[in-house]
């Protein structure tokens, strides 16, 4: 979309175009006088927040078993019947859409002797049959049969269901609460940020396929995703051809960042009238979209990345899933090779030349070489990230929340 032929863009909540319309005027004067956002101070984070098995136990305890979780995107799912089962934090989960549309998150295991309940990565079925001693499950986990019911004895069929998980869907993406009975607000959470991802109705795209990639300490490689400081050196021939590096301009809604990248075609804009800028979106400028604490979206015109981190299973390691859809389906086998081509690159260019990165940063920091990493008033981002996992660790209810 050419800034003199621009398509029909759909109209957007009027606080939304605002807040697009403010960061597009940032970018702009940041290119135009070389600056870029800025915090207060440079901040300093100690080696030991990557490599201290304590430290991560308590990021598992208090963060990632206690906030909203994305653990799937709605196409995915998008029928009664469709499931999806993804491990995270040693945790089997399956997800469901159940007969009556909404989407369930379970723990994928028997309530009868543990077994794994499926092992297929997706599909669809009406019931789940526990392929050790044949008990069956509905869509929605209530227990329907137990296997030679008389032999076996006098059992509360329901009471024995599978053991559900708080979950949430919107904006095309379900999240859930990783400990069962725990209850959260979801919405209150999700707040701003979630608004923003709705306007894009990811619910119904198509869905490209996933990979999976490995790297160091989960927060080195969200780091990683919360700055362009890096793009001039780490992606030369990829990134940086487009983007400008270390210009940067950074929006927050509660814990969740919406990160505004100048491309260098950014100028063009000017002479766009102000309410009109949001418009614009991979047309002079690009956002990374993140959901604390481990979610990074990336809508290009080409292709949009999901990335997930899990954490684990050492503080040394993470996985990252990374999901790819596009608004339309492709159209024939050439464009459905092409964006299988896509999905490689992307692949290939994430792994190689951001997690690859970290895993030698991990490296460094497992060295002791110093005892601090240091983030810039540049880094803004990335302290915003680290205040709020203090503010979460910290567990003080009534201290006040960090703010941009």
């Amino acid at each position: 979309m050419s800034v003199e032929a621009k398509a029909a863009v759909a109209a957007i909540p009027e606080a939304l175009a605002e807040c697009y319309n403010r960061a597009v005027e940032s970018m702009m004067d940041h290119v135009e006088n070389g600056t870029t956002d800025m915090a207060e101070d440079v901040m300093r984070v100690p080696y030991e927040q990557y490599t201290d098995p304590d430290v991560w136990q308590r990021e598992i305890d208090l963060i990632y078993k206690r906030l909203p979780i994305m653990v799937g995107l709605s196409i995915e799912i998008p029928e009664p019947g469709d499931f999806k089962t993804i491990e995270m934090l040693g945790m089997p989960l399956l997800v469901t859409r159940a007969s009556d549309g909404e989407a369930r998150v379970m723990l994928n295991v028997c309530s009868h002797r543990g077994m794994k309940l499926t092992t297929e990565g997706c599909g669809h079925a009406r019931l789940f049959t526990c392929p050790y001693h044949r008990w069956s499950y509905g869509l929605d986990g209530a227990l329907k049969g137990v296997a030679e019911y008389k032999k076996f004895g006098d059992v509360d069929k329901a009471t024995l269901g599978l053991t559900q998980l708080s979950c949430h869907e919107q904006g095309g993406m379900i999240f859930a609460v990783l400990t069962p009975g725990l209850e959260v607000d979801f919405q209150a959470f999700l707040g701003g940020m979630i608004a923003d991802v709705e306007q894009k109705h990811f619910e119904n795209w198509h869905f490209c396929g996933r990979r999976e990639i490995f790297g160091g300490n989960w927060k080195v490689a969200y780091d990683g995703y919360l700055e362009g400081y890096h793009f001039a050196a780490a992606h030369p021939e990829t990134i940086h051809p487009r983007t400008y590096s270390n210009i940067m301009h950074f929006e927050a809604h509660g814990p969740h960042i919406l990160i505004g990248f100048p491309q260098r075609s950014i100028d063009q804009l000017r002479d766009v009238p102000r309410d009109e800028l949001w418009k614009y979106e991979n047309n002079g400028y690009d956002f990374i979209r993140t959901f604390f604490p481990n979610i990074s979206i990336f809508v290009a015109p080409e292709i949009t990345q999901v990335a997930q981190l899990i954490p684990g299973p050492t503080p040394a390691e993470n996985r990252t899933i990374l999901y790819f859809l596009k608004p339309e389906p492709p159209a024939n086998d050439e464009e459905k090779q092409a964006t299988e081509t896509m999905v490689d690159w992307l692949q290939s260019v994430v792994d190689r030349e951001d997690y690859q990165v970290g895993l030698q940063v991990q490296r460094g920091l497992e060295s002791g070489a110093h005892d601090s990493v240091i983030f810039g008033r540049n880094e803004r981002g990335n302290q915003y990230f680290h205040r709020w996992l203090d503010y979460y660790l910290a567990g003080e209810a009534d201290a006040p929340p960090p703010e941009l």
